[in-house]
């Protein structure tokens, strides 16, 4: 085996926000002190930012259409405040999703519930008024018999579609639990026949279990077939709604993602030293000196993603017209929705946790114990890989004076607070500029979308991560508690964006 001393690192990628408030040693430090770790940090004002790069995409292709924000992606009260101060809508998949978004100044026709939903979440979305974007055949029938039980006024209804008939033949890259079939158009228009007073078809969606572009793009050519289909059946559908998916770039160079790959396949063919924990391969496998399987990581380096995706998906020819998707929906008269979580959170805040050990092993590894647990930052579980931040506690350091300690490059696991041998933080053997020291902090960047508390728990009586809100003002940064947040609180009166017009946008 030849052992390769080279560090690959994987620098995040930083918005200028982050780069100046990762610099707040104090005042970061004071807060993690005060409020305990782990500590999550919320940018909401950001989310201002991603929404307009969205919005522009629509514009400046005349395309009408909403952007609904996925709830999922964070419980922050601070970031659906923040938005319900615009023209956005919002994605809820749950009763407390919804109740949450209420309570948070969203009003109902700006809301739409899609995935699973329980008898209680249809009776209080359709009682307020809400949009409900159906799953199957069995869930619309039930929608109208709760419509009709409580003597409602209709209630507008999307049907969600998994695969679609296009072209004579289904499209379909990975099949998906949700949505619908080709088999279920029939059904679904006969509830929708039966129940028209109660009822109304608002258009089609659909579920892809990728974020392939090529599927996608397919999808969206089966959508507007299956709308057409609705049509000739004596519908009038309005809206095509094509979910999220549109990716974040994580890194700030494509080169260290690059080394990063390939150094993973060499080590599991035993041509360099291992970089991860016990082996792991991420889906990779040595077979016979054969590098074998997938890699199962999210892309890191995107170049393109967010708002930008969204342009080339709309700017990508139809496989039957080999004309632009957009083109064909602005000709259709459809309204585009699209439902970006994880997109519309990218750079809207980090997490913190204390350096609590350095140790070394019986087998000659570092590991870094941080008061934290791998469900609190879940990078790990999503497949994303990225350096931390090393945030040094400022003033003393290790019994040294300020300016007299400084520690070197290293490289360490990092491990949790968690008595089990699978709470690692990362797999992936990090190498650090600048190696952490107990009493430090390490910043993960850009951990807004999916990373802070999908996953989190009180495993083992440990604490939830606090939410603080950072915001911008004229003298500076302010924070506040996520729930004390309230978009009056950043800006001056009158300064709050309040177009709720449908047709703002268009």
């Amino acid at each position: 085996m030849t052992t390769a001393t080279a560090p690959l690192h994987l620098t995040a990628a930083l918005s200028d926000d982050s780069t100046v408030l990762l610099a707040e040693r104090s005042l970061l430090h004071d807060l993690v002190s005060a409020l305990g770790s782990p500590l999550n940090i919320i940018v909401p004002q950001r989310i201002r930012e991603n929404l307009a790069g969205f919005q522009r995409v629509l514009a400046d292709r005349h395309i009408t259409g909403q952007v609904y924000y996925a709830h999922k992606a964070n419980r922050s009260s601070a970031l659906v405040r923040e938005l319900a101060a615009t023209n956005a809508r919002i994605d809820v998949a749950s009763l407390a999703e919804l109740q949450h978004v209420l309570g948070c100044g969203f009003r109902p026709d700006r809301i739409m519930a899609t995935g699973p939903k329980t008898p209680e979440m249809l009776w209080l979305g359709a009682t307020v008024g809400i949009t409900i974007n159906v799953d199957g055949v069995d869930e619309l029938e039930t929608l109208a018999r709760t419509v009709s039980a409580a003597d409602l006024p209709p209630v507008r209804v999307l049907v969600r579609f998994g695969e679609f008939p296009a072209l004579g033949t289904t499209v379909l890259s990975k099949r998906s639990r949700f949505g619908c079939t080709p088999a279920d158009i029939d059904p679904i228009v006969a509830v929708l026949d039966k129940h028209r007073g109660t009822l109304e078809l608002h258009g089609v969606a659909f579920h892809l279990d990728t974020v392939g572009a090529a599927e996608k793009t397919r999808a969206i050519e089966g959508s507007l077939g299956v709308l057409g289909e609705f049509a000739r059946r004596g519908f009038s559908p309005t809206v095509i709604d094509i979910g999220g998916g549109f990716g974040v770039n994580y890194l700030a160079h494509a080169q260290e993602w690059e080394n990063f790959t390939t150094a993973l396949g060499a080590a599991l063919l035993g041509r360099r030293d291992h970089i991860t924990w016990q082996g792991a391969g991420y889906g990779l496998r040595n077979d016979g000196g054969r590098l074998r399987g997938t890699l199962g990581l999210y892309p890191a380096y995107r170049p393109v993603a967010g708002p930008s995706y969204l342009a080339d998906l709309l700017d990508s020819p139809a496989a039957a017209t080999r004309r632009p998707l957009g083109t064909m929906i602005l000709e259709s008269m459809y309204d585009l929705y699209i439902e970006p979580g994880r997109a519309l959170l990218d750079q809207c805040g980090f997490a913190l946790a204390r350096v609590l050990e350095v140790r070394a092993t019986a087998g000659g590894e570092t590991l870094i114990r941080l008061d934290m647990n791998a469900r609190d930052v879940s990078l790990e579980e999503h497949g994303v890989q990225l350096d931390p931040v090393v945030v040094a506690a400022p003033g003393e350091r290790s019994g040294a004076p300020r300016g007299e300690y400084s520690p070197g490059p290293g490289s360490g696991y990092l491990i949790g607070n968690l008595c089990l041998e699978s709470d690692l933080i990362s797999r992936r053997r990090i190498d650090f500029r600048v190696m952490p020291t107990p009493g430090d902090l390490l910043a993960f960047p850009n951990t807004a979308g999916y990373f802070m508390d999908f996953s989190a728990d009180h495993a083992l009586a440990q604490p939830i991560a606090a939410k603080v809100a950072m915001y911008r003002r004229s003298d500076g940064w302010a924070w506040t508690l996520d729930e004390q947040y309230w978009p009056t609180v950043s800006r001056p009166a009158g300064d709050i964006d309040s177009r709720y017009d449908d047709h703002e946008e268009r």
